[in-house]
């Protein structure tokens, strides 16, 4: 029987090995890492709520009103008011009929994606699609298709042959992310809705690192393209741009009653605090009033002075060799900078990479300094 200590040994040998970083500080545009400050380019606290005065302050607020735990699940206890409350915020922002919140994005999708489809049914996803929607789908037992990054044409022909072998009460599901998390690149959404729409497939789209900084009121990528309605399950998480954590869905009054009895990961895990559901609530008041939009647009701004190709927050660097990327980030971190080295599983073989994250709390001298590093480190390794 092989050792934990031969498996480390063996990720270690590839450079694959990770280790917890140990953050002495709040979460922001500057931490600190090990007793030494540096800035912090790995997080995707875009807007810079994390740390947030008046959400610091609304929380205190809320842990004095509601206390710190939930006591149960939401079906064995009840739902505290804070729970209703965010998800009728949430539906309302979002445009939907209802929403249900879970402990996590990961909770999200693997709660979900099971209570969606079963052994007699198709799941077509991208091939870059989080981890999270990845598992939620092997765990539903339906037939698994999966199509290259963003290639229409093979979602075309999966779809085509899903229709010919799916039986009458089968589902076809198609799964996306609207901004890639590893890539920071779009999915074709209009595209992709005229294609499920086609073959009467349904569609989730996580929009984790697209709500709060795109669309209007931050609404995400649907909304920017005015695709709402034409998606049937919207995926997200509270842990980005919100600066708190947490995952939703938003969708028909139907299929949340159906989460309500089926998704495991909502039914068998105690709810998170209340005080924590009633500050996202305040969070969402917060990004879809002005204040939210300043701060897109400062987010914005510092987006396009780091690249003005970027079409997200979240900028790869790809270096391809594990080995080339760790070294970069290390000698990045010996210069006051954390951007992290990521590699496999998280992203294909050969594709290392350094992951660039923007915030509206970064300062353009921030950036420069950041982009003057990057242009030593990476025309020197």
């Amino acid at each position: 029987m092989r050792t934990p200590g031969e498996e480390l040994a063996h990720l270690e040998s590839e450079s694959l090995r990770r280790s917890l970083r140990r953050i002495e500080s709040p979460q922001g545009p500057h931490v600190l890492l090990s007793g030494r400050e540096v800035l912090n380019f790995s997080s995707n606290d875009y807007l810079g709520l994390a740390d947030s005065p008046d959400l610091v302050g609304a929380f205190q607020e809320n842990l004095s009103r509601y206390g710190v735990g939930s006591g149960a699940s939401r079906l064995v206890c009840g739902s505290l008011a804070p729970h209703v409350e965010l998800e009728q915020k949430l539906a309302d922002v979002k445009k939907t009929e209802a929403a249900l919140t879970f402990s996590s994005g990961f909770a999200t999708a693997t709660g979900a994606i099971p209570a969606i489809c079963q052994k007699d049914d198709v799941i077509i996803l991208d091939k870059l699609s989080h981890a999270s929607l990845i598992d939620g789908s092997r765990l539903s037992g339906a037939t698994i298709r999966v199509f290259p990054h963003n290639d229409l044409d093979k979602l075309r022909k999966h779809l085509n042959w899903a229709k010919e072998n799916v039986g009458s009460n089968g589902r076809i599901l198609v799964i996306t992310e609207s901004v890639f998390s590893m890539d920071g690149d779009l999915a074709p959404l209009s595209e992709i809705c005229d294609l499920k729409d086609e073959f009467g497939a349904l569609l989730l789209v996580d929009e984790a690192h697209a709500f709060g900084i795109i669309g209007p009121q931050g609404r995400g990528l649907a909304a920017e393209l005015g695709l709402e309605t034409r998606i049937d399950f919207h995926m997200g998480t509270f842990s980005k741009a919100l600066g708190l954590s947490g995952g939703y869905l938003c969708s028909s009054k139907e299929w949340i009653d159906l989460w309500t009895n089926r998704a495991r990961s909502f039914i068998y895990s105690t709810a998170p605090s209340p005080a924590l559901a009633a500050t996202i609530a305040d969070a969402l008041e917060l990004i879809t009033r002005e204040e939210g939009e300043a701060l897109r647009t400062k987010l914005w701004e510092n987006i396009h002075h780091f690249s003005a190709e970027a079409t997200s927050a979240i900028i790869p660097l790809i270096l391809g060799e594990n080995d080339k990327a760790l070294q970069v980030s290390q000698d990045l971190q010996e210069r006051g900078f954390l951007v992290p080295a990521i590699r496999f599983p998280t992203v294909p073989r050969g594709t290392a990479r350094l992951r660039v994250t923007i915030s509206a709390a970064h300062s353009s001298e921030e950036i420069d300094s950041l982009k003057s590093a990057l242009a030593e480190f990476i025309s020197t390794s």
